[in-house]
């Protein structure tokens, strides 16, 4: 009798350790399904407000495009803004660049303005697509520059 009450509390002890663990491991994985459900949730909100963001960054760019061009479609006031947005786009680059000069900061315009050029020119058909000569005088100003460090973007 003594042997059979110490088996029976053995297998009371055994099985009821198996479903308290089984319990406790059932309402971990529980606990772990939704912390990954949250943050399933939150990655989804923050994609989806970086993408909105960036958007709305491009359109601006895009309408600050528009506007200079506008402006510089007028000869007079057109000059005066080139001048302005220059001066305003090289003040933005020496915050990038403290140790730069103007004179790098005009290489590194040529530069972009040359690999837009070549960009905007190859997307022509064959017809309109000017000569490679007439575009020399840029490419010759990007020569003087070959000193000047590589555009950063």
């Amino acid at each position: 009798m003594f042997r059979f009450l110490k088996n029976l509390s053995l297998t009371a002890v055994v099985i009821i350790s198996l479903a308290s663990s089984t319990i406790t491991f059932g309402l971990w994985a529980i606990s772990l399904s939704t912390q990954v459900a949250t943050m399933t949730a939150s990655a989804a909100a923050t994609a989806v407000a970086h993408r909105t963001a960036l958007a709305k960054a491009v359109a601006k760019t895009k309408a600050k495009a528009r506007l200079r061009r506008l402006i510089a479609a007028a000869p007079f006031v057109g000059l005066a803004a080139v001048g302005y947005f220059e001066e305003q786009d090289f003040q933005e680059w020496l915050l990038d660049n403290p140790e730069g000069t103007r004179a790098e900061y005009g290489c590194e315009v040529a530069a972009l303005t040359a690999e837009v050029l070549d960009e905007t020119l190859q997307d022509l058909p064959d017809s309109f697509r000017p000569n490679a000569d007439q575009f020399s005088n840029l490419i010759e100003t990007r020569s003087n520059c070959s000193n000047a460090p590589e555009t950063q973007m």
